[in-house]
């Protein structure tokens, strides 16, 4: 069983009224509270899987909420508050726990997130829960993708334990202007890489059809195919590494020139890449010069 599976399985019948606009599967929660609309997301992080006991404690800090705000950010929403659950290990100091609270309060002050609370205990191994509260007009779901659809990415793939996993910026100020400008279909951000991500926003009637020579490669993963040619290519590192943290979205074709140009004079800084588009092909074909293939590759899964 895939962690995609295990989710379904516990997540089926679980208790909802009518203030539940979206529940489990997808990037937040929605919840209708009196005339706003919210956003409620969580999400862990664990020494050993997410950090080594050696990483900057700072960093480990940002990470745990970073992590959260590009959630919040898949759904072109804005971040408010958040709760803060530590599991720390016996054999870590004081002043180690405060240095991980520095990165947490830094990032927090950057994006206006009050940090309101939360919990202390004892686990085997250090760990970092946040819960975090947004705010949105109009959230941008990872179901709405439609046949014809241009694919989008922002950023560069792959790489990302060579440090960006500790340091990437959530898009926050780049989802919202994006909605704010375009009829974004469907979005999600890319945690667990490009060849898992992009399957949640096709259902059993949609596919994907990516152009290989398109998909936006880092330096970093480029530089370790080249170091170490036995393992994954640079190609199969931006598509299943994870932890990119960058946004995947679909928009209407008639609109795909006028994005790429209102995104580049607005954030001239951060690159935005036409991948391919959606199909009526069910699955994810790869096309390059040479001809298609299909993908059946995956991201990262936290069962395998």
């Amino acid at each position: 069983m895939n962690e995609t599976d295990l989710i379904t399985k516990l997540t089926a019948g679980l208790p909802a009224n009518d203030s539940v606009h979206t529940g489990p599967g997808d990037d937040c929660a929605v919840l209708k509270f009196g005339d706003q609309t919210l956003l409620f997301k969580t999400d862990a992080i664990v020494e050993g899987i997410h950090f080594e006991r050696d990483t900057p404690p700072e960093k480990i800090g940002r990470k745990a909420l970073a992590r959260t705000l590009s959630d919040i950010a898949a759904m072109a929403g804005t971040p408010t508050h958040a709760l803060v659950t530590l599991g720390r290990c016996e054999d870590h100091d004081p002043e180690h726990l405060m240095h991980i609270y520095d990165g947490l309060k830094s990032l927090a002050l950057e994006h206006s997130v009050n940090i309101v609370g939360g919990e202390i205990t004892t686990l085997p191994k250090l760990t970092l829960s946040i819960s975090l509260i947004g705010t949105v007009e109009q959230p941008v779901l990872r179901s709405g993708s439609q046949m014809g659809d241009a694919i989008f990415v922002s950023g560069e793939l792959g790489g990302s334990l060579a440090d960006h996993h500790l340091t990437f910026q959530p898009r926050l100020t780049e989802a919202r202007w994006l909605v704010s400008h375009f009829e974004v279909h469907a979005m999600i951000d890319l945690s667990d890489g490009l060849a898992t991500d992009l399957r949640h926003l096709l259902n059993e009637h949609t596919g994907a059809e990516l152009r290989s020579p398109a998909v936006p490669i880092s330096r970093a993963a480029k530089l370790a195919a080249k170091e170490n040619p036995s393992s994954k290519t640079a190609l199969l590192a931006a598509l299943t590494d994870g932890e990119d943290y960058e946004l995947l979205f679909t928009v209407s074709p008639k609109t795909a020139v006028a994005v790429l140009d209102g995104w580049k004079a607005q954030f001239p800084d951060t690159p935005l890449h036409c991948i391919g588009k959606i199909t009526d092909t069910p699955g994810i074909t790869l096309r390059d010069d040479k001809g298609a293939r299909t993908l059946t590759l995956h991201g990262y899964d936290h069962l395998n």
